[in-house]
């Protein structure tokens, strides 16, 4: 399997920054999405429900195939011979973001599930802080896997 990986490397880490990429796209997208469904769509609308159909196509047509790309590309790319070193730091942080990441789609999607439901109770003010968030983690995260710097 490790001869498989190595030889794969490449390709592997391609479709992972493509996976990233996606990921990334959708999870600065979905918070903005609540900002104007919150602010702009009042409850039982029509514009209401044509944002909770863009919120659910994002999240299942996008947003979560993206994010379960990313992990098996990534952990492919974690058991690839010599591609880290678990002595130094950068790729403990690296998980720990990637893991925040993944708690953070999690929040997202019950924020989906409220907005569904019309049970949102959150403010547009809200969901603008929430769209900092990927871009913090993704910052944190590149830097530690292309400079290392630890």
């Amino acid at each position: 399997m490790s001869d498989f990986l190595t030889s794969a490397y490449p390709w592997i880490l391609s479709l992972h920054i493509v996976s990233v990429i996606s990921w990334m796209a959708g999870m600065f997208y979905l918070p903005r999405l609540f900002v104007y469904h919150v602010e702009k769509a009042p409850v039982g609308s029509e514009q209401s429900e044509i944002f909770k159909i863009m919120e659910r196509k994002l999240l299942w047509a996008i947003i979560n195939p993206a994010m379960t790309a990313t992990w098996i590309f990534g952990l492919c790319l974690v058991f690839t011979p010599g591609i880290i070193d678990w002595s130094t730091i950068w790729p403990w942080i690296k998980g720990a973001m990637v893991i925040t990441m993944s708690g953070f789609h999690g929040w997202l999607s019950a924020r989906r599930k409220e907005f569904e439901r019309d049970e949102n109770t959150r403010s547009g003010r809200t969901y603008r802080l929430a769209n900092e968030v990927p871009t913090i983690l993704m910052l944190v995260t590149v830097f530690m896997v292309i400079p290392k710097p630890f």
